[in-house]
């Protein structure tokens, strides 16, 4: 029978336990607390410092026929792209001769090589165009394997799509054609979203999977430390011989449990909330783009409980197979098939143009992570974010459930039991239908 005071009272015996427990407080609340707003910074920083690398590479490009003679000014287009230097052309003075022109296969081996980034070959025009006077085709090839490459392709491009366009003015302007007659339509392209929408856009891709990983880190080191661990420390045996019930023991160590996931979720989450804009704001100034980010006050209360459900999942699953463990390290290993659950909505998309469905809130895990973008997202869909809560704690009651089945017996008590969860289970049941078969025999 649960009684409790005595819960109360080895509730705080684990929480003081656990706060003298340099290893459970830095690796489920501090570390992530301070690594993750690092790694959030030294992910953004290191990819706009590559940014800037592939901007500051030299594109060496090598051209395979000469430049038709009615268009020797796109050489002069190519040598004036910052960042390009054709092939044969000295690398400080200013090139004016012609550059050099390679075999095909020899430029194809440098390309392959990764002496040269890119090979443009300007070709006879095919089909109507070949019509055309002064008409040509430039074809580039380049190295799809290499980030350089790409960006010699992209240069080349765009000093191709300028070249054009002020040839075509050109000819137009020779022939006596105005703007109206070759400009035949416009794209305007305009984004209708506000920096607010865009911040809290990316706050609901970032948050919402950051709270089921922080939750669930929280929860990993407690529940291994508070039963693998006690039977390795030879801890378990005595606090089994308490004047308090063993479920008013089992209910303060999961109570426990839970309470450091939820405690780390929150505080890892509001870390992240605090140091992304910090982080962004500095690397965004440059492209011109401007993002707030907030969160609706509505939504705050729909993360604590997506919080507190996951938590009191986790715990439930993680202590229920780290208890069939005898050692620190078999018990993260048992409990790592639950660990993996928090990549479930990753594996089911997270495609911003969707919302929490009765299919999506019928998956656990998965269904806390969809509710929590919505709500980050201002969408409350409350049918639907009930019924998610209804699913999660049906989860935890079937774990808490077979916990409670298997206290039943004395050999998973004292850790005499050697097998995981799955074995105990079989065990039993087979135990069961023999008993069974030999009490008809014996009728």
């Amino acid at each position: 029978m649960l009684n409790r005071a005595d819960v109360w009272t080895l509730y705080r015996r684990e929480l003081r336990s656990a706060f003298r427990e340099r290893t459970i407080v830095v690796n489920s609340i501090l570390m992530p607390i301070f690594l993750y707003p690092v790694l959030l910074w030294v992910m953004f920083t290191a990819q706009t410092y590559i940014q800037g690398l592939n901007e500051g590479f030299t594109s060496r490009i090598a051209l395979v026929d000469p430049v038709p003679a009615d268009h020797a000014s796109v050489l002069d287009s190519l040598r004036g792209r910052e960042g390009v230097r054709l092939r044969g052309d000295p690398e400080e003075e200013t090139p004016t001769g012609p550059p050099d022109i390679l075999i095909e296969s020899e430029a194809l081996a440098l390309l392959r090589s990764g002496a040269v980034d890119a090979v443009v070959g300007f070709r006879p025009p095919e089909g109507a165009g070949s019509t055309l006077p002064g008409n040509f085709r430039v074809q580039v090839r380049f190295d799809g394997t290499e980030s350089r490459s790409e960006r010699a392709r992209d240069r080349v491009e765009s000093v191709l799509a300028g070249y054009r366009d002020t040839w075509v003015q050109r000819e137009a302007e020779r022939l006596g054609m105005g703007v109206e007659d070759r400009v035949r339509f416009l794209v305007d392209v305009e984004s209708v979203s506000t920096s607010r929408e865009m911040g809290t856009m990316i706050l609901g891709q970032m948050l919402s999977f950051f709270l089921i990983i922080m939750v669930a880190l929280g929860c990993f080191v407690p529940s291994v430390d508070t039963t693998a661990g006690e039977r390795e420390r030879s801890t378990w045996e005595t606090l089994m011989t308490v004047a308090a019930s063993r479920a008013s023991v089992v209910t303060a160590k999961y109570l426990y449990v839970a309470t450091l996931g939820i405690a780390a979720g929150v505080l890892n989450v509001t870390a992240v909330f605090l140091s992304v804009g910090a982080v962004l704001r500095p690397l965004l100034q440059g492209s011109g783009e401007e993002i707030t980010f907030s969160i609706p006050l509505a939504a705050v209360p729909v993360m604590l409980a997506g919080a507190v459900a996951l938590a009191l999942f986790f715990s439930a699953a993680m202590m229920l197979l780290a208890s069939f463990a005898r050692s620190f390290k078999d018990g993260q290993a048992l409990v790592q098939p639950v660990y993996w659950l928090v990549f479930l909505p990753l594996l089911l998309g997270q495609q911003t143009d969707r919302t929490l469905t009765p299919a999506i809130a019928s998956v656990p895990v998965a269904n806390v992570s969809m509710m929590i973008r919505d709500a980050i997202n201002g969408v409350f869909l409350w049918p639907l974010i009930a019924w998610t809560l209804v699913v999660t704690l049906a989860t935890v009651a079937l774990a808490l459930t077979g916990a409670r089945f298997a206290l039943r017996f004395e050999d998973f008590l004292l850790g005499s039991f050697d097998g995981s969860f799955w074995r105990f289970v079989r065990d039993r049941i087979s135990r069961r239908r023999r008993t069974d078969h030999t009490t008809e025999a014996g009728r």
